[in-house]
C-alpha cells in the first residue's frame, strides 16, 4: 500500500504564519498577537496520537519541542512557557507552544476563548518570525 503524503491540516494553515521546519516537525506561528504561540506539527501523515509515533519519533518531539520553548522564552522574555497537544477539534498530532505573562488577557486561566485573537501588525509577527527563525536556525518555508 503507498504512503500517504504528509500536508498540513487546512484549519491549523488557517490560524497560524509558516515559520521553518525543523527535522520532524512544521514549526508555525498562531495568528494571536495575545500571546507568542507556536505550534509544532509533526510531518507524518495518517497519526493522530502522540502513542502511535515510533519511539524515536517521540524522542525527535519531545526534543523540538523542548528547543521551540526555550527558544520562544529567549526571544520573547515571557514569564513561562504552556505546551499543550489535545487534537480534540484538530485530529493531526500538533502541540502548542505558548509564551505568557503575568500581564497577559488570560493570566493564570489557560489561553483558549478567554479573549477574541488580534492579529499581529505585520512588521511585528515578521520580526517575532524572524527571531523564533534564528533562535532554531530555521530557514524560511519556501
Amino acid at each position: 500500500m503507498p504512503e500517504i503524503a504528509w500536508t498540513l491540516n487546512p484549519r491549523i494553515a488557517a490560524d497560524t504564519f509558516p515559520v521553518g521546519d525543523l527535522p520532524l516537525c512544521r514549526v508555525l506561528l498562531a495568528k494571536d498577537a495575545n500571546y507568542p504561540w507556536l505550534m509544532l506539527v509533526p510531518r507524518r501523515a495518517g497519526i493522530f496520537e502522540l502513542m502511535d509515533y515510533s519511539p524515536e519519533d517521540r524522542r525527535a518531539l519531545s526534543t523540538e519541542v523542548d528547543a521551540a520553548a526555550r527558544a520562544l522564552k529567549a526571544v520573547t522574555g515571557c514569564d513561562k512557557i504552556n505546551i499543550a497537544a489535545f487534537g480534540n477539534v484538530v485530529p493531526d498530532v500538533h502541540v502548542h507552544v505558548i509564551g505568557r505573562r503575568h500581564s497577559d488577557p488570560a493570566w493564570p486561566k489557560p489561553v483558549w476563548g478567554v479573549v477574541p485573537a488580534i492579529d499581529y501588525e505585520p512588521a511585528a509577527r515578521e520580526r517575532l518570525v524572524k527571531a523564533v527563525q534564528d533562535a532554531l536556525k530555521l530557514s524560511p518555508i519556501p
